[in-house]
């Protein structure tokens, strides 16, 4: 699985919609209004690099409303809810 973290800045009168239209897209997994350097951020979640391209430049960058976008790509997932479940295995 390959991520991408996506910062959106967006028109201010228009973040939920944005929001909302992004989180619709195939291949986004969660989008999240915050506070920051950016309005919104989009964990995008595809399983192919050439994926990317088809989510990000040909629809989330077209959303209107998006004023600007940066993205950046995941090399490696650190997380307790991972390590969680692995130590968790088979027990309830």
């Amino acid at each position: 699985m390959i991520t991408a973290i996506v910062l959106i800045h967006a028109e201010v009168d228009r973040i939920p919609e944005v929001a909302q239209t992004i989180a619709d897209l195939e291949g986004v997994s969660e989008v999240y209004s915050v506070a920051g350097d950016a309005d919104l951020i989009a964990m995008v979640r595809v399983t192919r690099h050439e994926d990317l391209n088809e989510v990000i430049a040909g629809r989330l960058n077209k959303v209107e409303g998006i004023v600007d976008t940066s993205t950046h790509i995941a090399f490696r997932a650190y997380s307790h809810h991972d390590l969680d479940a692995a130590f968790n295995i088979g027990l309830e």
